[in-house]
């Protein structure tokens, strides 16, 4: 591992060159529906960019397309857009309800001119629309009719000018003070999907969805600012004025973010991964050096266990970017080969949040950025799943129970937060809900997150977790670079677990029924209770019996176990498409204690306090107390954890 204190030199970039060309060269691994080239110049005084884009789009649609939409992301930073209606409605994860905004907080993307290339200039036919909500003062969805239809095989070519002005960094885009993230910032088409375009609004839940292709990308920054960026850097070339032009080239992508900070370290290693050598990039802030090192190491455990479990990592390179002090609402965000992580200059080692949020990130590499599904109505295809990671990875790399926090005050692990996120939301909406339309943001990212998190992990006491593993690699391996929908995620999974668990996805993802399963009642009762005599152990026969209830609307199979005074122990199943069911033992010994789920495994149980019985009570409650100061501690993480 190197640390530089300034850019990388010229000679470094003439090595990445070598890396760039060589990578154009490979064979594609997407349909590459579309190919970016994008120049631009910014203005660290003013926060804007001015810049020219010439996007060729190819027609592989297999129908005459007639009018093409586009995102213009930052307008959603605009007093009456949607994304700021909702935000102040609702709050946003870098927002709160009631908030003041001034002028430093507002974004735009002005299109200044749009050419057809051969049909000239069409900018006075741009319309902007809002399918979502109607909102006629959104400027985030535009769309132009072409002059003469594409046909399908055909290819076209838009040619915009447009200046895009960064708001004081928020979701996950901005400037504070010298430092840029650059993300959501060009005009960016929609996608052609099931028949149709799709190219929503931007809301304040939900995230991106674009086709996949190529970037080339030129930005001219002020000189001796270390920058990072999608793909990896071409050339170099200082302009004698005080600025830089650096070229960036990305393949089987399907967005491009950059980064730029005249005070970063830059910290540098590489990983080996299936004979091939991925390049790990980080810019750090000075006062945050202390964790360089806990994100390096979280980052390469988190891309073996991926390479060992779901697939490998293709891309020559992975950026991670260091966002500054008082720069938070630009930590914690995935785009293609670049990652924003998250810490500060007094994070304790017990607490792991650099390591979350480094592997949450990258996570989404896959389900996210390769696999690419529709974030906009299918969030939980992506955060979802990738929480589900993240505990599995975190629990490999920490310990199941002290992969958030270790130390000697108290432990926390992946599953209690999610639990704790999860169970107060838990009837509010389906997981197949579009972002948008959850009853607010905090149970959008519990359901979204959590819950599904919380379906793949009981999904592994129904199935093993090897079976589960095995499931999510045969659905990457087959979807990646190809905009899955769901059923084809379900799909995939029966056919790999070899069972067709459309019952156990019918309630998981489109209901909103709550597993909550309970010991109704439990006891002995000597056989002939009719007999005076006394009691001998050993001799005396007695019938238990144990009664459990469904209170949820969840059926699962459950294990019900049963313990007894000679230490006989029994597990029994029961399938639980019933309200309730009792099971009955005859037996010259008495029942002790009874549980349902005795693996502890489904974590989708809403209560889990109701789950056992014992023939003595416990007087001290000292148990339950922990129990709940565990909660409270949980909770407290989830917030570090959900700003992550």
């Amino acid at each position: 591992m190197t640390i530089g204190c300034k850019r990388i030199g010229l000679m470094m970039a003439a090595v990445a060159l070598a890396v760039g060309t060589a990578a154009a060269q490979s064979v594609p691994l997407s349909e590459r529906v579309v190919a970016y080239q994008i120049e631009g110049k910014y203005d660290a005084k003013t926060h804007t960019l001015d810049a020219t884009e010439l996007l060729t789009y190819t027609n592989r649609t297999g129908t005459t397309l007639e009018r093409f939409p586009f995102h213009l992301y930052l307008n959603a930073f605009q007093p009456k857009a949607t994304w700021m209606t909702e935000s102040e409605r609702g709050g946003q994860r870098d927002t709160q309800a009631g908030e003041a905004w001034d002028d430093k907080h507002f974004g735009s993307n002005e299109v200044k001119s749009l050419e057809i290339v051969g049909a000239g200039d069409v900018t006075k036919q741009m319309k902007f629309i809002s399918p979502d909500d109607g909102n006629a003062d959104d400027r985030t969805v535009f769309e132009i009719a072409l002059p003469k239809p594409l046909a399908p095989g055909g290819s076209a070519q838009f040619k915009i000018h447009f200046v895009a002005k960064f708001p004081e960094v928020v979701a996950r885009t901005g400037y504070k003070r010298d430092f840029v993230l650059g993300g959501q910032w060009f005009p960016k088409v929609g996608v052609w999907w099931n028949g149709g375009w799709n190219c929503h609004q931007f809301h304040a839940s939900t995230e991106f969805f674009a086709d996949f292709g190529t970037y080339d990308v030129k930005l001219t920054l002020p000189a001796k600012w270390n920058v990072g960026a999608t793909g990896v850097q071409t050339d170099a070339k200082e302009n004698g004025d005080g600025t830089q032009t650096l070229s960036f080239h990305a393949e089987d992508v399907h967005d491009f973010a950059w980064t730029a900070d005249p005070t970063t370290k830059v910290v540098e290693d590489s990983i080996e991964q299936r004979g091939r050598t991925v390049k790990i990039r980080m810019l750090m802030q000075p006062g945050h050096m202390a964790s360089a090192q806990r994100y390096m190491d979280a980052l390469k455990g988190t891309m073996r266990k991926f390479d060992e479990w779901i697939g490998p990592y293709p891309y020559a390179q992975i950026t991670v970017v260091d966002p500054p002090h008082g720069g938070g609402a630009a930590g914690g965000m995935e785009y293609p080969t670049f990652i924003t992580a998250d810490t500060t200059w007094w994070m304790p080692k017990s607490l792991l949040e650099p390591e979350v949020v480094v592997e949450h990130e990258f996570g989404h590499q896959y389900w996210y950025g390769m696999v690419a599904t529709n974030e906009f109505e299918n969030a939980w295809m992506d955060e979802g799943i990738n929480q589900y990671m993240e505990a599995k990875v975190m629990d490999a790399m920490y310990g199941k129970d002290t992969s958030m926090l270790n130390s000697r005050l108290g432990v926390v692990g992946e599953r209690g937060t999610d639990r704790m996120s999860y169970v107060s939301v838990a009837d509010r909406d389906p997981l197949s809900r579009p972002a948008w339309q959850y009853s607010d943001f905090g149970t959008y990212g519990s359901i979204t997150y959590s819950k599904t998190a919380l379906m793949m992990l009981t999904l592994e006491s129904l199935v093993g977790e090897k079976a589960v593993l095995h499931g999510l690699h045969v659905y990457f391996d087959r979807y990646k670079f190809k905009h899955p929908r769901p059923e084809d995620f379900t799909a995939a999974m029966n056919e790999a677990l070899g069972q067709n668990l459309d019952w156990y996805w019918k309630q998981a993802i489109y209901g909103t029924q709550t597993l909550d399963d309970r010991i109704l009642s439990a006891g002995s009762e000597r056989k002939d209770w009719y007999n005076k005599a006394e009691e001998k152990k050993g001799t005396t026969v007695y019938r238990s019996q144990v009664t459990v209830h469904r209170r949820g609307e969840f059926d699962l199979p459950m294990v019900v176990e049963a313990k007894f005074d000679d230490g006989w122990t029994v597990r029994e199943r029961w399938d639980g498409k019933d309200r309730w069911h009792r099971f009955e033992w005859e037996r010259k010994s008495k029942l002790v204690s009874a549980e349902i789920d005795p693996d502890h495994g489904y974590v989708l149980d809403r209560d889990p306090f109701n789950n056992s019985w014992t023939e003595k009570p416990e007087r001290k409650a000292s148990g339950k107390i922990a129990g709940y100061l565990t909660l409270l501690t949980q909770w407290m993480e989830q917030l570090l954890g959900w700003l992550a």
